[in-house]
């Protein structure tokens, strides 16, 4: 541990939380830690220090970081029996500074808001911190971090998030955060349905789409769901990655929020469906990538499969 080390707390330990928080044990910090399923060995084995539940964590922490699944699943953590805001109560850290909760999850920017308000009245910040780059990114500590805030609780958090990211902004407010990330799955979903489309027509044409997708990494069409989805999808390499069961969810999100603005997104629908097909498929868990198998039951042929 070294002189500067911070008390950090961090609840949810799953493919994304356990490197992040990894990277925050390696920088030398002192972490407590909950996660609901089993403890990963490479937290169990270093120094980080097991809480039965989350209010543990935010008892014995001044910056807890939150990273599960959904909405619910955070407002579980923060406000369920033995959660974040029982630790919190009347609390302040060892320097007399606000204790900080930072939401990393893929929620709803509607219930972010709530959510910071009733952690406010308990006299601590709120940050929502929802981040892109999938599990190669946590691992590689190369998130993109998206953040909803104040400014000033922004600038003491940022050391912890360049631990864990390289694109890191502050969008706004809390819930910009979270209405960025939206907005980044949508791309991201949108791009996942260009790229399979295109290299599926491409096979079906007769071409190598290995060599295809080679030729447009040199051109306007480049993009990094090309690079990384559509080597998986050459290579069908499907297995998570970030799975297409959460996808939906962030889709959900931003869907049910276009109906509450009146704004229509009707790619972003046609993309729902196409996860619901690989859902039906037994595909959940298949990375997000996979949603070229749904193109390719429409197309009866499989990218990699010779034409007639």
């Amino acid at each position: 541990m070294t002189s500067n080390a911070l008390k950090i707390g961090f609840v949810g330990l799953g493919i994304m939380g356990t490197p992040m928080a990894g990277h925050l044990i390696k920088a030398g910090h002192q972490l407590f830690v909950h996660t609901l399923g089993k403890m990963p060995d490479t937290i169990a084995s270093g120094s980080a220090t097991q809480c039965v539940n989350a209010r543990g964590v935010a008892e014995r922490a001044d910056i807890i970081f939150i990273m599960v699944p959904d909405t619910p699943d955070v407002e579980a953590a923060l406000f369920g029996e033995g959660g974040v805001a029982a630790g919190l109560k009347g609390s302040t850290s060892a320097a007399g500074e606000r204790k900080v909760v930072v939401d990393m999850s893929s929620i709803s920017p509607i219930a972010t808001k709530t959510f910071a308000q009733k952690i406010n009245t308990l006299g601590c910040d709120y940050l929502d911190a929802p981040v892109s780059g999938g599990e190669v990114g946590a691992k590689n500590a190369t998130l993109s971090i998206m953040v909803g805030g104040p400014e000033a609780v922004f600038e003491r958090i940022k050391p912890l998030f360049e631990l864990m990211g390289k694109n890191i902004t502050l969008v706004g407010g809390n819930g910009d955060g979270q209405t960025a990330k939206v907005a980044n799955q949508i791309i991201v979903a949108l791009n996942i349905e260009a790229v399979a489309e295109a290299l599926l027509f491409a096979a079906r044409a007769g071409a190598d789409p290995s060599r295809v997708r080679q030729a447009l990494m040199g051109g306007f069409a480049s993009s990094k769901i090309l690079e990384v989805h559509g080597e998986r999808m050459v290579k069908r390499t499907f297995d998570p990655g970030f799975r297409i069961e959460l996808h939906q969810k962030d889709l959900n999100l931003a869907l049910s929020s276009a109906r509450a603005l009146g704004v229509s997104l009707p790619n972003t629908a046609t993309a729902q469906e196409l996860f619901n097909s690989c859902v039906a498929h037994g595909g959940k868990a298949w990375d997000h990538s996979a949603m070229v198998r749904a193109l390719e039951k429409l197309a009866n042929f499989e990218i990699g499969q010779r034409p007639d």
